[in-house]
């Protein structure tokens, strides 16, 4: 039992993946702000574009 509990001890003080799960957080709101600015832009952009192909 004496085993289990140092193990569980030294995983818990281990901090190496923190790191890792930050920039996932980080890219993950990077990507959910892209795509919201990207969304509210999409009319806009739609309508240069039929502009520019009814003047062609």
């Amino acid at each position: 039992m004496g085993r289990h509990i140092t193990a569980v001890r030294i995983l818990a003080q281990d901090t190496r993946g923190v790191t890792a799960m930050e920039y996932g957080m980080i890219a993950a709101a990077t990507i959910v702000a892209i795509a919201g600015f990207m969304l509210s832009i999409s009319g806009s952009i739609s309508t240069i574009f039929s502009t520019i192909s009814t003047s062609i």
